[in-house]
């Protein structure tokens, strides 16, 4: 059992604007965490590349990054840990040591301290993760054999296989599966077959462009790393075919 799913505090930033135009001062509070599409939109085309040049789902890779981390928001996968899979040890000789919980394989959970690898970059993160896998550890290289593409059938399979092997939490895959379904992962498993620009008109929504494009509105959330569903008359935003 290599490696633990991470369970940090996520720490929200929060801006408070004053109305200054009347006398209430009522505060408008203003959201600085990034949603769960800016951030796999901040890391989907690395994965994609890094998944499609070594046998492996993008979209695992990214189900994974957003479950351990919590879309970059625990105290191990943001800044300056950057640590995106909750991998231990040590990574060129940078790690820190945070709280975390364990499942015994029952459902039960416990709470340690544990020394887990620091990273300068997400990509540094992204890069030592497929490596893993590719790898394996030291007394089997084959020991994450079970989530190449080539050996399964489905990135089920594969989420199946990290279940006790990767994480010791009993419902790590029913976790990464749903996370897949809602952000509509899949498409990272494959090359994009076109791209284009468009340019928001006025009245324009998120739901009326995805329906326009035939894609989902996460998608288009996630091809502009979008933070909300706000957009403007003259934004321009990329629409991915696959």
């Amino acid at each position: 059992m290599i490696t633990i799913v991470v369970i940090c505090i996520s720490f929200f930033m929060v801006t408070q604007v004053f109305n200054t135009n009347d006398n209430t001062e009522e505060p408008v509070v203003v959201d600085d965490n990034p949603s769960v599409e800016e951030f796999i939109g901040s890391i989907a085309e690395t994965a994609r590349k890094l998944g499609a040049d070594n046998d492996l789902y993008a979209s695992v890779i990214i189900a994974q990054a957003v479950l351990e981390s919590d879309h970059g928001q625990s105290g191990l996968g943001s800044s300056p840990n950057n640590n995106l899979f909750g991998m231990k040890g040590s990574y060129q000789n940078n790690s820190v040591t945070l709280e975390t919980s364990e499942d015994d394989g029952s459902g039960n959970m416990t709470t340690v301290m544990a020394e887990f690898r620091k990273y300068p970059s997400y990509e540094a993160s992204l890069q030592d993760y497929v490596k893993l896998m590719r790898n394996g550890v030291s007394w089997n290289k084959d020991f994450y054999a079970g989530v190449f593409k080539s050996n399964t059938k489905s990135y089920t399979d594969a989420t199946k296989f990290l279940t006790g092997s990767y994480a010791t939490d009993s419902k790590y895959n029913e976790k990464l599966n749903a996370v897949i379904a809602k952000y509509d992962l899949q498409q990272y498993d494959s090359p994009v077959k076109d791209k284009k620009t468009i340019t928001v008109a006025d009245g324009d929504s998120l739901m009326h462009i995805a329906e326009a494009h035939n894609v989902n509105v996460t998608s288009i959330k996630q091809w502009n790393q979008l933070r909300s569903d706000r957009i403007e008359a003259g934004q321009q935003l990329n629409i991915y075919k696959y």
